[in-house]
């Protein structure tokens, strides 16, 4: 069934597999969440269920958002998108005023909101996209000028990295740079520009490590982690220990030695080493095989759309995700050196896990299309050209 237009009283459709990938990951994150901070929980804050009902309202409001998206859909998306670009930018700055930001880890990220505390660097991420979107729908015909198919939206990128390293967050800022350059390029944005802006970029992020000593000494830990193994690259080893000792099967639910103190963010940004000790890599290749499912189905959703807007925001918000859980895992894996990035719907994380859900409720909005934006028509009677691009006849049903 095909989305329902404003006059049409039918349900949106969507698909079926991206949901349950969703749901699942979210699900399987709350059980992982427990199992690696009940201890912790326990022993310092006298209760070892405490992040986990934190954890649970964050699931209730972000599965209020994921329905909120979907009702929500592509136009509504649209009209707010400016709006929610306004309020990060303002949010971002925020953050950053004393009495205001609360700083944790030496990092200053949070906005304390009394029951919980909000990250605006997370909101960042989603309203990067549906900004992009937006403007790329709108300038379609004239993305090969640098002025105005990347100039604007690199600027743009580049206030919200900025605010971001302000924070010491350098992983969003990662995360925020990919999804320019994916939906630039799907826009049909200069290669040359792209690759210039790539170049360029190159030594001002390397400034950026060189000079931040405790970045360096990250950089230098991934390369030896077991030399470093008292200090930068304790993670890294404890993470590796967790992986070896889980084997195939794992050992157990609950059953992870890992998350007793020695593997920090046991239930945060590590969390997938304590899933590949407990439940081995057979575990870690079912989480792999639902992050393919919300790419293989998001990337779908990007194809079928029947609109400019529909298909960029698609494309960024599978980015997002796909790629967020890629960085995660090679840093847990020990394929890139750490970085402060949850991973999605599972990590222990309420900013992170009511954002995202929001975000995979637009999504899902999106994957009910069955339009054919990106389909090459051929020329019709009134004599449209076969090289632009329009709906295909199944999308104009």
């Amino acid at each position: 069934m095909a989305r329902a237009s404003p006059a049409d009283p039918r349900p949106r459709s969507f698909d079926a597999w991206l949901a349950a990938a969703v749901l699942l990951l979210t699900a399987g994150g709350l059980v992982m969440v427990y199992s690696a901070s009940a201890v912790k929980a326990g022993t310092e804050l006298h209760d070892q269920f405490y992040f986990l009902k934190r954890q649970l309202v964050a699931a209730g409001l972000g599965l209020g958002l994921l329905l909120l998206g979907m009702r929500l859909g592509a136009r509504g998306a649209e009209k707010l998108a400016y709006l929610l670009l306004g309020v990060t930018v303002l949010t971002l700055v925020l953050v950053l005023v004393p009495g205001i930001g609360r700083v944790a880890g030496g990092a200053r990220r949070w906005i304390n909101l009394g029951l919980f505390s909000f990250q605006p660097a997370e909101l960042a991420k989603v309203a990067l996209v549906l900004y992009l979107a937006r403007s790329l729908a709108r300038k379609q015909e004239k993305m090969k000028l640098f002025s105005i198919g990347l100039l604007p939206h690199l600027l743009v990128t580049l206030l919200l990295v900025g605010l971001c390293l302000l924070q010491r967050d350098f992983g969003t800022g990662v995360v925020l740079a990919l999804v320019l350059f994916a939906m630039l390029f799907a826009a049909g944005a200069k290669v040359s520009y792209l690759l210039g802006a790539v170049l360029l970029a190159i030594p001002v992020a390397w400034r950026v490590i060189a000079g931040t000593p405790y970045r360096m000494q990250r950089i230098q830990a991934f390369l030896d982690p077991f030399q470093h193994k008292e200090g930068a690259g304790w993670q890294m080893v404890e993470s590796l220990l967790g992986i070896g000792n889980g084997g195939w099967l794992g050992q157990g639910l609950g059953q992870g030695k890992g998350k007793l103190f020695y593997l920090p963010a046991a239930h945060t940004d590590f969390i997938a080493a304590v899933v590949a000790e407990e439940v081995g890599l057979v575990g870690i290749a079912l989480l792999l095989l639902l992050y393919a499912i919300v790419a293989w189905r998001g990337f779908r959703a990007a194809l079928r759309a029947t609109d400019p807007f529909a298909c960029y925001a698609a494309l960024g918000l599978t980015v997002l995700i796909t790629a967020q859980a890629l960085i995660n895992l090679s840093v847990v894996f020990v394929l890139l050196p750490t970085k402060g990035l949850t991973l999605p719907f599972v990590s222990y994380g309420g900013s992170s896990l009511i954002t995202l859900l929001g975000a995979a409720g637009l999504l899902l909005a999106l994957s009910g299309d069955r339009g054919g934006f990106l389909a090459r028509s051929t020329p019709s009677r009134g004599g449209a050209s076969a090289a632009g691009l329009r709906p295909s006849a199944e999308g104009a049903r």
